[in-house]
């Protein structure tokens, strides 16, 4: 199968990471995979929410939105709170965020990613979780800098990429036109350890077998790696030798 803009089945879109492209937050990452751009910000700020207030821990939450000409045509700003599908997607970065991060050396923090879609290609969702790691890495490395904590967070990479199966052929990083005839999109979540974070898959025309999801979530890891080693390299490019053990990937 020949895919529209040239890539081999299980060739990811070129991605870059533009650490520091939002220099007033204690940590940024502007992302790109292919067409899709999100910039990813994060914030930290003393206090938790209410049910967590006295734990001795810290929080990690993330919003997502899109511009409204991150789209072909324009998308009208959601003035009235977040629509169900940007609650989804925010909760999915949260979710795999504070797998990340060793929350109890915090202190009583949140630490807020902002995910804002500047250009969407598909995969917006998976490009915030990776870019939102490089984003939390930079606010941990700045509350360690400022010694604001003590304890040095433990911190294990994050990605996340998206498979899919489009005219029977198994598919890595989807862009959007690849996405919307799909038999089968599914979201992948891991960590550098290997561990599966969160797996989302949906059949719009045809179910899978399971032999077809393993062979996906093969290729997800696949690509999920060398996500994980491009995070490394432009953390690498902005932080002490000394902390790397603590951001890389194996």
């Amino acid at each position: 199968m020949v895919r529209i803009d040239g890539r081999l089945p299980d060739q990811l879109r070129a991605i870059s990471i533009e650490v520091g492209a939002a220099p007033y937050a204690e940590g940024s990452a502007l992302i790109a995979y292919g067409n899709t751009r999100v910039l990813c910000t994060a914030t930290v700020e003393d206090g938790v929410p209410a049910w967590m207030r006295g734990q001795q821990g810290g929080w990690v939450t993330a919003e997502y939105a899109m511009l409204p000409r991150a789209t072909l045509q324009r998308t009208r700003r959601e003035r009235n709170g977040p629509s169900g599908r940007t609650q989804e997607i925010q909760r999915l970065i949260g979710r795999s965020l504070r797998a990340a991060v060793d929350l109890s050396a915090l202190g009583e923090r949140t630490i807020t990613i902002d995910c804002d879609v500047l250009q969407a290609d598909g995969g917006t969702r998976t490009a915030a979780i990776s870019g939102g790691y490089v984003a939390l890495a930079l606010a941990v490395e700045h509350l360690v800098r400022s010694n604001a904590i003590e304890v040095k967070p433990a911190l294990t990479p994050v990605a996340a990429v998206s498979v899919g199966i489009v005219q029977g052929t198994l598919l890595l990083d989807l862009c959007y036109d690849e996405d919307s005839q799909a038999d089968l999109d599914c979201n992948v979540v891991m960590n550098s350890a290997g561990a599966y974070i969160e797996v989302q898959a949906t059949a719009e025309r045809v179910p899978a077998s399971r032999f077809q999801l393993n062979a996906l979530l093969d290729l997800a890891e696949c690509g999920i790696r060398q996500i994980l080693d491009m995070q490394a390299a432009a953390l690498a490019a902005v932080l002490p030798n000394n902390t790397m053990s603590r951001v890389q990937s194996p």
